[in-house]
């Protein structure tokens, strides 16, 4: 299952729950996905954007979205913490990524991602703001 689709099943989830009453969204949890949410609009721009970056900026922009889940999560418990975990795991092939060749030597582990799974990834984080914002309209 790609990026887009684990994210879409995610907000499917965390939106059904919500209307469902199961996830009665607080205050606390309300302020930090609003942080989040801003912190991914900020790295991660509309397509034609991302796409007139380079590899370099792609993947850090990516990496900084996926460090804004992670401070969020570590900030709070409960269903947006499951949420987050799940959003982090979804963009988790990122971590393995890299932008540079790799000369001599190994890469420990890492591959360079195409411009498919780039512009995946980017989706996949537009979809979570998406999701983001609609946590915190409820």
């Amino acid at each position: 299952m790609d990026m887009r689709r684990i994210v879409a099943v995610l907000a499917e989830e965390a939106e059904q729950q919500i209307e469902d009453q199961v996830w009665e969204v607080a205050s606390s949890d309300r302020a930090l996905a609003l942080e989040v949410e801003a912190g991914l609009r900020k790295v991660v721009g509309l397509p034609d954007v991302q796409e007139a970056l380079t590899e370099i900026d792609r993947l850090e922009r990516l990496r900084e979205a996926l460090a804004a889940l992670a401070i969020c999560l570590a900030r709070t418990h409960g269903r947006l913490a499951w949420f987050l975990s799940g959003a982090i795991n979804a963009l988790e092939p990122i971590l393995r990524w890299r932008a540079l060749p790799a000369g001599r030597g190994g890469t420990f582990g890492t591959v360079r991602p195409s411009l498919d799974e780039y512009a995946e990834a980017e989706d996949a984080v537009r979809r979570l703001q998406d999701a983001f914002a609609r946590i915190t309209a409820e």
